[in-house]
């Protein structure tokens, strides 16, 4: 057996999480393996809404085990307000047992979100857009070798090992930034939340994921964010602290790269993005706004308006190609009904030259997009379930994205619930 792999191939908030949800039935583990809880999947059925940060999103089906991987940084405090509405809602993960914790995931403390914000106040201009849940300063320390991981937690000098990374990063704070903060609500309702993690089954993650791939059971690796986010192939510096491609599924769950099965890529039928940084087809206008309007583009965890632009296929190539996408996934079709004429980049112009792949400067070099109009169609897409009602110009569209892309688009999203999802191949 092998891993099949799901993740963003734009920059974030593509409806992966709504994909796994779909998906989730037919594997028998979910793996969340990289970021933190800025990520928001979004999930929608039976007429209620979920918004999930850091846990996977296959925790609605009971068969379905659901790991937080090694690869993941974790804010207690923000897990046990994800569980704490779960439970609310009739989803009591520690009581159903299909949530477990490895223990090599590191652990964002309060102090983490200080220097996030603190550092993102001094860049001013130049900020990255961080979301301030302190996801870069954790992999920061992961990276310096001072981190605390969810297995510290169960150690007898937990708390002498949490105040001396606490009194490095005050020591830090005020001289760097001058900042002197009181954190000590804080930190209570971090042990708090440290004392409900401990409760759950915190697991040799690597073991458990080839465990079962040893049993010839399947798993499904779950990404967050998006390609272009990505810490060495991505937007850089705009970027995320993790590595959001297929090979991040490798560290961030001990599996070997040939254990990697499917990758199932996910795309918007135009573009999004949150933060800073380059967007070559950002549409500063008003079809920009009544893209982010009909698509209620607002970060589903920080309520961030979101960017908007037409699809850009130089850079879903690049990400196509670093990923090995084998099928792919359209979301949100249903927001582009109404509009007459659609486009997508097929090109840069790019330092007087012509372009068809993503350079390595986009972010101080402008990447002028190159624009192919598209007949756009009017039809409601959100009630249909055939693939005979998919309307002609929608199928010849799909049709122009497979023969540039050179993979089969398997799935379309036309709408947020469960339901409204067709398998088109």
């Amino acid at each position: 057996m092998a891993v099949d792999v799901l993740l963003g191939l734009q920059w974030g908030d593509e409806g992966k999480g709504k994909i796994v949800d779909v998906l989730s039935k037919g594997y028998d583990l979910i793996a969340r393996f990289q970021g933190g809880p800025n990520a928001g999947h979004t999930l929608e059925f039976e007429g209620k809404k979920f918004v999930l940060n850091t846990i996977p999103s296959g925790i609605f089906f009971d068969n379905t085990l659901n790991l937080i991987g090694n690869g993941v940084v974790i804010d207690p405090i923000t897990l046990k307000k994800e569980l704490d509405k779960l439970k609310d809602a009739g989803h009591d993960l520690l009581a159903k047992g299909n949530l477990v914790i490895g223990k090599k995931a590191h652990l964002i403390l309060p102090t983490h979100q200080l220097l996030d914000a603190a550092s993102e106040k001094k860049m001013g201009d130049g900020k990255i857009g961080s979301t301030l849940k302190g996801i870069g300063p954790t992999y920061m320390d992961k990276t310096g070798r001072n981190g605390l991981r969810i297995g510290d937690i169960t150690l007898p000098n937990f708390k002498e090992k949490y105040q001396k990374l606490v009194d490095k990063h005050t020591s830090m704070l005020q001289s760097l930034y001058g900042e002197v903060a009181d954190f000590s609500e804080r930190e209570a309702a971090f042990f708090e939340a440290i004392e409900l993690i401990k409760k759950f089954e915190l697991v040799d993650s690597e073991q458990l994921v080839n465990n079962y791939l040893k049993e010839g059971k399947k798993v499904l690796a779950e990404g967050a964010q998006g390609t272009m986010l990505d810490i060495d192939f991505g937007s850089y510096p705009f970027v995320t602290s993790s590595n959001t491609t297929t090979a991040g599924a490798c560290t961030g769950l001990g599996i070997a790269p040939n254990k990697i099965g499917d990758v199932i890529g996910i795309f918007k039928a135009y573009c999004t993005r949150v933060g800073g940084g380059p967007f070559p087809t950002e549409l500063n206008d008003e079809t920009g706004e009544e893209l982010r309007k009909i698509g209620h583009e607002f970060g589903a965890t920080t309520g961030r308006p979101r960017r908007t632009g037409w699809i850009d296929l130089p850079a879903l190539k690049y990400a196509i190609m670093l990923n090995g996408v084998t099928q792919l996934v359209m979301t949100k079709a249903d927001v582009l009904s109404g509009f007459d004429k659609i486009y997508a980049c097929t090109h840069y112009n790019y330092q007087g030259e012509t372009i068809d792949y993503m350079p390595y400067d986009i972010c101080s070099v402008e990447a002028e997009p190159v624009l192919k109009e598209i007949d756009g169609w009017n039809e409601d897409l959100t009630g249909i379930t055939e693939l005979n009602e998919i309307p002609a110009k929608l199928q010849s569209y799909i049709d122009y994205l497979e023969a540039e892309l050179e993979v089969p688009v398997k799935y379309l999203s036309v709408g947020p619930d469960r339901k409204q999802t067709l398998v088109l191949h």
